[in-house]
């Protein structure tokens, strides 16, 4: 396991260009093997799910060549071979579910093992995308520790409504309706960010999708893809994250933004903890006018909250960096996680460094904020936020602390403590037990 030592207390300051967003770099990658023509994408981020997916295509055959010093790829599928008896999909990812549709695409078969999964967030149920595949033609069986899809043929069309806005779900119909016979349609789709982005990347293949950044979205297959290149946006989690850690340690960080479109409600959020945030020419950073401290509600004797769901709601994976600032910030402040019933219970964990939180129960917690705080040594579960947001609450409070078990930090985040150090923290990565 790897862990972080962070000698917290100082003010951050400087600038910070993001990486790409992860959760558009892994759909886009495995999106690539829908084309047999050659692919580049730029502001290719060095972590740890981009590394198993190209190790993958590697073991099937594909050219790779990267440059992460530069973060170009360049990938052709063109001579890919798949056989599912021998070719195991990334284990410990939840992504690699998305690399099906393009195996039955190209191949007629895919295998799904029992251990794809990812952060540890409670119960993620892969029958929604199950249900995809088998409305689209494909026959799914279950055999020994794993499940096997088949196409007997070309994927058909078919039009679909979610119970449910799922992320990868939306994006797996997609990837299976690009090459399918016919026109498909989604209702209730999930409209993040980076589901626009898969969308308009295989827009610049040549898919026909209509619908992008709604809840409704309407595909109609073409007979192939061709290739092209695709430069990825900046990650909207990482300009929150290190916006953030500028306003918890009392710093002046600037993040180059090229989308504050997308912030009116994460704007507003900072703004129920006292913190302003700026966009200004391409850059977006925060000030604290009058201190951490949460505003109070009109209504009387309702705590002020964070609602966190699919978008346009706040993004669930953002809410354990509010719940950060909300410990620091002088006054109470209820949180609401609407999605996973498995991601609040880290939070026990905020009590090592004298914070008081309450939770209510498995969706909700209290934070008591404005508390004493001071340095300590705490686990992060496997969630890649939460690791971050123990780590700003470390790094706001003088001493030596450490976040063991901050490994999924990598999954996300290329370069991320050497950006830190950039902005005068003094933070390092230890290895141990």
């Amino acid at each position: 396991m790897s862990h972080l030592i962070v000698h917290g207390g100082t003010p951050l300051t400087g600038r910070i260009v993001p990486s790409a967003n992860k959760n558009a770099v892994l759909p886009i990658l495995c999106a690539t093997l829908l084309t047999r023509a050659p692919v580049r994408l730029r502001g290719l981020p060095e972590i740890t799910d981009v590394r198993k997916i190209l190790d993958f295509y590697r073991q099937i055959g594909s050219k790779v060549d990267i440059d992460y010093s530069t973060g170009v790829l360049d990938v052709d599928h063109g001579q890919a071979l798949f056989d599912p008896m021998r070719h195991t999909l990334p284990m410990e990812m939840r992504s690699s579910i998305m690399l099906v549709p393009p195996l039955l695409a190209r191949f007629g078969v895919a295998r799904i093992e029992d251990d794809v999964q990812g952060c540890t967030l409670g119960v993620r149920e892969i029958d929604p995308h199950v249900e995809v595949m088998e409305r689209f033609g494909a026959l799914v069986t279950r055999g020994e520790n794993a499940l096997l899809v088949r196409s007997p043929g070309r994927l058909q069309s078919n039009h679909h409504w979610l119970d449910y806005a799922s992320v990868t779900t939306t994006e797996n119909f997609v990837l299976c309706a690009t090459l399918a016979q016919g026109t498909s349609t989604l209702t209730n789709a999930a409209s993040e960010p980076h589901v626009q982005e898969l969308c308009d990347f295989l827009h610049r293949l040549g898919a026909k999708i209509e619908g992008r950044g709604t809840s409704k979205i309407t595909v109609t297959g073409v007979d192939t893809l061709g290739g092209g290149e695709f430069s990825f946006a900046e990650d909207f989690h990482e300009i929150v994250t290190f916006l953030a850690l500028g306003a918890v340690t009392g710093g002046d960080v600037r993040v180059k933004n090229s989308a504050p479109g997308q912030f009116p409600l994460i704007d507003r959020t900072f703004a129920k903890m006292g913190v302003v945030v700026h966009h200004e020419d391409g850059w977006s950073r925060t000030e604290i006018p009058d201190g951490l401290k949460v505003r109070e509600p009109f209504t009387r004797n309702i705590l002020q909250k964070v609602e966190a769901a699919p978008w346009p709601y706040l993004p669930v994976d953002l809410l354990p960096i509010f719940v950060a600032l909300g410990v620091k910030a002088n006054g109470s402040m209820m949180f609401w996680n609407k999605v996973y019933d498995g991601a609040m219970g880290w939070t026990t964990e905020l009590s090592k460094f004298g914070a008081h939180v309450f939770q209510s129960d498995p969706h909700r917690l209290v934070t008591f904020g404005g508390k004493p705080l001071h340095a300590a040594e705490v686990e992060s579960p496997y969630i890649i936020r939460v690791a971050i947001a123990l780590l700003m609450i470390a790094a706001s409070v003088p001493g030596r602390s450490m976040i063991r078990n901050a490994t999924p930090i990598r999954r996300a985040h290329p370069r991320f403590v050497e950006n830190l150090c950039s902005l005068g923290a003094k933070i390092e990565w230890v290895e141990g037990d």
